[in-house]
């Protein structure tokens, strides 16, 4: 649901007309490519990229581009170097509803840019607390909710990588057991551009001096209706239940052998009582705080772009 107040910020454009302002923007992936890209329930086209992710990575390149030569001119008014620091790109939006996917293609586009530059993807799942630590703190409904991530060491690695600094450690979240893996890290290095994805990335937390999207220098939202993100997750859901539930270090696993109808009964029962309830609170209230919202149709592909414009 939007509201008039909502889209007087932005620029509404249609699929067709938003893929005229690609230009001369190259597409530098193969379907090849794009398949060992591809997610679960996450299907991607040729078309859609050159549609919708092209016009995009040019306007981010515009970006960028402009964001290094204002770095150059401060560092000259200052009479110093210019510190090397990423240019952080956040996406925010519910569970189901294709973030990885879309994360992991936008990041093989940007490093195909013609000067290559050096892209890092982060996911802010390295940042939930342990699961030994939720479960202390009576959390564990609460995953994936804002209270659920450890945000002081979230905000102390953004700072971090703002400041240049040359290597950066985060740890490494594994969606099969569910957990952090605690002999597991992360490591970033100096890179030119840093794609930062999860939920709760938009999130403004009442006075806080400081908050996570204080440090990005540009913001995408992945919409879609709640009742078509809804009918992925349960999709996904049942596809994973034959295959990747079966692994016996799955934190799903006991989900392995349930009949099709409770199966599906237990995916809407978990996309009810948690996933729905961190959408409508936490998640959908920050769509607008982003510079370009992706609107998503029903069969997944992206038909309507909304790009801020104040």
């Amino acid at each position: 649901m939007t509201h008039p107040d909502e889209l007087s910020a932005y620029m509404i454009f249609s699929r067709s007309d938003w893929a005229a302002l690609r230009a001369s923007t190259s597409l530098t992936l193969s379907d090849a490519d794009l398949a060992a890209l591809r997610g679960l329930n996450g299907p991607i086209t040729s078309a859609e990229v050159s549609d919708v992710y092209l016009p995009l990575t040019r306007l981010l390149n515009l970006h960028f581009s402009a964001a290094r030569n204002l770095m150059q001119v401060k560092a000259e008014f200052l009479g110093r170097p210019a510190r090397r620091s990423p240019y952080i790109v956040a996406l925010a939006g519910s569970v189901g509803v294709g973030k990885s996917t879309f994360a992991r293609v936008l990041c093989a586009l940007l490093a195909g840019w013609a000067d290559q530059p050096q892209v890092a993807l982060v996911t802010t799942d390295g940042f939930l607390h342990p699961n030994g630590v939720l479960e202390e703190r009576g959390l564990m409904r609460r995953k994936g909710f804002p209270e659920s991530y450890d945000l002081p060491r979230m905000l102390r690695f953004l700072a971090a990588a703002k400041a240049g600094e040359r290597e950066l450690e985060l740890p490494v979240y594994s969606h099969l057991i569910g957990d952090i893996v605690p002999s597991e890290r992360q490591v970033i290095r100096q890179p030119d551009i840093l794609v930062f994805e999860g939920l709760n990335v938009l999130l403004a937390r009442g006075t806080a001096p400081v908050v996570v999207s204080d440090f990005f220098d540009f913001s995408i939202y992945l919409d879609a209706d709640e009742a078509d993100i809804q009918s992925w997750y349960v999709e996904r859901f049942l596809r994973l239940q034959p295959t990747a539930f079966r692994n016996p270090a799955s934190y799903f696993h006991h989900y392995r052998d349930l009949p099709p109808g409770d199966a599906r009964e237990v995916a809407e029962r978990l996309w009810r009582e948690h996933h729905r309830a961190n959408l409508r609170e936490n998640i959908l209230p920050t769509r607008t705080r982003a510079d370009v919202v992706l609107r998503k149709r029903s069969d997944h592909s992206i038909g309507e772009v909304w790009l801020r414009e104040t």
